[in-house]
């Protein structure tokens, strides 16, 4: 059974970068895309990109100038950073396997930005 963990911290102060680790276990994560999802308050999921299997990362286009996913593969991890978050950025933070829909989500993060 393949299970995702989301890790990092839960606050985040604005302009600073917003750093989460999904850990992966279960299953290996090469040869699968790796995703990060989030659902701010009141609003509906936003898939914000992918890490592939071949290395190459995928983002949306709103978050392409602030958003970096990366894979370790030694420690079977993914990583998500976004820089210069604002207030804006509060949200339930995902990790998930696969392009949308993703077929084994992690549990979620709350990020909150506020000083």
């Amino acid at each position: 059974q393949v299970q995702l963990q989301e890790s990092g911290p839960g606050l985040v102060k604005p302009s600073q970068t917003l750093s989460l680790t999904c850990t992966v276990s279960g299953g290996s994560i090469i040869n699968y895309y790796w995703g990060w999802i989030r659902q701010a308050p009141g609003k509906g999921l936003e898939w914000m990109g992918v890490a592939s299997y071949d290395g190459n990362s995928d983002y949306t286009p709103s978050l392409k100038s602030r958003i970096s996913i990366s894979r370790d593969t030694s420690k079977n991890q993914f990583s998500l950073q976004l820089n210069s978050v604002t207030p804006e950025d509060t949200a339930v933070y995902y990790c998930a396997r696969g392009l949308s829909p993703g077929d084994y989500w992690g549990q979620g993060i709350q990020v909150t930005v506020s000083s």
